[in-house]
């Protein structure tokens, strides 16, 4: 079942991703719920111990997926908030593995300043574009995913290996995810105008930060 769920993985992945190259929005719909089902049930039958955090991880992510679906600020909210609880937990499916004695205050600061740097010069892009009710959730919810990626680093720089780069590397894509989503949202006249490096970008960083996790 753990192979299975992940050639149904990539299938949908794949469904979804020529869906939303061609902009095909009916068919992008219906295959969206299924990638994140199908990550959990990778994770659930591959895992050599099923960690609680991790599953409400995928299911909050799963959950945002689905509240994405509908057109509307009021659903892009919904989905946000619980793509911040996702954040919550996938940091803490980190923090077991972080000993933060060994890591250096400096790399703290210097991580924190680079993803509030680079979140300010994002916003700074998006300003004029953004209803003004959503620029600061909006801007939070980019700070907490930064925090996630800081916190995916953190557990690496305690125990340096192919798990932790993975995760990394997995963290990184999702915040190159929500970025882009949130130009092809908003930025109507920007040069993202599918959701396709959105939707690559998150499939492969949640499959990364998974298959991370499974490593350890």
């Amino acid at each position: 079942m753990e192979y299975i769920s992940l050639i149904v993985f990539i299938v949908f992945t794949s469904i979804h991703l020529y869906a939303s190259y061609h902009r095909d929005k009916p068919l992008r719909n219906k295959t969206k719920p299924l990638i994140l089902l199908s990550l959990l049930g990778y994770y659930c039958f591959g895992a050599d111990r099923i960690r609680p955090v991790v599953v409400l991880a995928l299911i909050f992510s799963w959950i945002g997926d689905i509240l994405l679906i509908p057109d509307g600020n009021k659903w892009f909210t919904a989905g946000g908030i619980s793509f911040m609880v996702s954040h919550f937990f996938f940091v803490l499916s980190y923090l077991k593995d972080v000993y933060f004695k060994i890591i250096s205050p400096i790399i703290v600061i210097v991580l924190a300043a680079f993803f509030i740097i680079t979140v300010n010069i994002i916003f700074r892009k998006l300003k004029d574009s953004l209803p003004k009710s959503l620029f600061y959730p909006m801007y939070l919810y980019l700070l907490i995913n930064g925090t996630m990626n800081c916190f995916a680093i953190f557990r690496y720089l305690t125990s340096p290996d192919l798990a932790g780069i993975i995760t990394v590397v997995g963290a990184a894509l999702f915040f190159i995810s929500d970025t882009s989503l949130f130009f092809v949202r908003f930025k109507k006249n920007g040069s993202l105008k599918t959701h396709f490096i959105v939707m690559l970008t998150y499939s492969i960083g949640e499959l990364l930060i998974v298959l991370g996790l499974m490593m350890k």
